[in-house]
């Protein structure tokens, strides 16, 4: 069954459409914000996007970018917009749960550099979104707090781990969204609702402030419906951050020029060879090939290229993410940070963190924690998180061959559409390949992009494009999104 779609034209415009109304005076802040926070009290029993909604700041906050309006003062791009943020980002005022019962009531005492920037630009903050917990999945069916679904048929997945700010946008409750991805974690989301999810280079925006996943791989990144949206949230969040040691200290992509200046003429795409074959869906090829076509009509050359190592890459990418994971959830141990379970003078210090982590984690945290321990412990290191890293290096080194010969690499995001809720729950390693496609890019360091194509002829559910560039080369994803959006349309404007 899909979600009604709504009647309220202000939430079906685009937030550049917005901000344009706003800065013109033809409607109000307020107005906008208000018309997205019913939306939000409307439909969110049947999609449960939100793990808590700010209504009276996010209210406020309109009301000084409608004053700042009034007395002609500078506004930004994208001022007065809402966005949806998902919950593992730190915002003052709001909890940061990271969808798990071990930060239940948290309250982080700082701002993410991403969520400080987004306020000084005045884009308004709707509330925080639901995840896997801890961002550990890749269906948003592993957060303690319930399971979120997919606009498009409330009985299937939305994605993962960023499902809720994903189906937030295919329900119009927010226009723009925030995520983060370690493997896909925005681009498959994007991908099952037919939205827009960017992974930028890494070090491209600040990690500050993000409650971190595997450190190596982890990439925050703006989620939109339009193509314009995605480059304008984007240039808000990059920028070089002192406080975060990755951080690139180079200037911002150019990613709103790229959007808005589509010429595909000349530009070769190369089609990797192993991204094909049994767990690919026949609809999701069938639009895929529907895609190149029309990109080749836009100008572009095709050229099928070979990346050997990018069908072991998700091995590799599982278990360096599970060794940084074992380290990164050590400080929930509660003495520092997290749930305090079993403190009553009767248990030792040990206990009561062993307590403590055995409550506050669910079961997909603690079968990654061990894997990822049993990965870095003597006798298994060197085979294990070893090989790992030596299978990383030669994935760059295939991404470093394909971009002497090609300007990007494309794919299917996903190789499958949205699958129905719990169908997969019983076989982690079938739903891990769901994120086949989007690995290698975490590996690498390089730039990422999921753009919408269309419904699959299969079961007539979203499928998404994949593009990947090189590292600082992200406004050639906005180049090649803009091509597939002047071929597709905006997928997300009716459901």
């Amino acid at each position: 069954m899909k979600l009604q779609a709504p009647e309220n034209e202000l939430l079906t415009k685009s937030a550049a459409q917005l901000a344009a109304l706003i800065k013109a005076g033809e409607v109000s802040s307020r107005e906008v914000v208000a018309a997205h926070l019913q939306r939000i009290a409307d439909v969110e029993p049947q999609v449960h996007a939100f793990l808590s909604v700010d209504a009276e700041r996010a209210l406020a906050a309109a009301d000084r970018v409608d004053a700042k309006r009034m007395n002609s003062e500078p506004l930004g791009s994208l001022a007065g917009v809402p966005l949806a943020m998902k919950d593992n980002y730190a915002y003052q005022g709001l909890p940061c749960t990271c969808g798990s019962r071990m930060l239940e009531g948290w309250y982080p005492p700082y701002d993410a550099t991403v969520t400080k920037r987004l306020l000084e630009n005045d884009i308004i903050i709707l509330g925080k979104t639901n995840l896997d917990e801890f961002a550990m999945g890749s269906a948003t069916e592993n957060s303690a707090f319930g399971v979120t679904c997919n606009p498009h048929d409330l009985e299937r997945i939305p994605g993962g781990s960023g499902g809720g700010s994903a189906a937030s946008l295919a329900a119009f409750e927010a226009p723009l969204a925030v995520g983060s991805d370690t493997g896909g974690s925005i681009r498959q989301p994007a991908s099952v609702t037919g939205t827009i999810g960017i992974k930028p280079t890494y070090g491209g925006i600040s990690r500050f402030g993000i409650v971190a996943l595997a450190s190596s791989l982890d990439a925050p990144g703006p989620c939109a419906r339009t193509v314009m949206d995605a480059a304008l949230l984007h240039q808000t969040m990059a920028g070089y951050d002192r406080l975060d040691s990755v951080s690139i200290n180079a200037p911002i992509p150019a990613a709103q020029a790229a959007a808005s200046n589509p010429d595909l003429r000349g530009l070769k795409l190369g089609v990797v060879k192993e991204f094909t074959g049994e767990w690919f869906q026949s609809g999701v090829m069938g639009q895929f090939d529907q895609a190149l076509t029309h990109l080749v009509a836009q100008g572009a050359e095709i050229v099928e290229v070979s990346c050997p190592h990018f069908e072991v890459a998700m091995g590799a990418n599982f278990l360096i993410m599970a060794a940084e994971i074992s380290s990164n959830m050590a400080k929930f141990d509660a003495v520092r940070y997290g749930l305090r379970s079993g403190d009553d003078g009767q248990h030792s210090a040990q206990q009561v963190t062993s307590l403590s982590r055995g409550a506050g984690f669910g079961a997909e945290v603690k079968r990654r924690i061990l894997l990822g321990t049993h990965a870095l412990s003597t006798g298994h290191y060197e085979a294990l998180y070893g090989s790992a890293l030596k299978v990383r290096t030669l994935v760059i080194q295939d991404f470093d061959a394909a971009f002497s010969k090609v300007d990007v690499l494309v794919s299917p995001t996903s190789p499958v559409t949205a699958w129905k809720i719990g169908e997969r729950s019983a076989d982690p390693l079938t739903t891990h390949h769901a994120d086949l496609c989007t690995v290698p890019s975490n590996l690498a360091g390089n730039c990422a992009g999921s753009f919408p194509i269309g419904v699959s002829a299969d079961d007539g559910l979203p499928v998404g494009f994949q593009v990947i560039a090189p590292a600082m080369g992200d406004a050639l994803l906005y180049r090649v999104g803009a091509g597939l959006e002047n071929a597709f349309g905006v997928t997300g404007e009716v459901l």
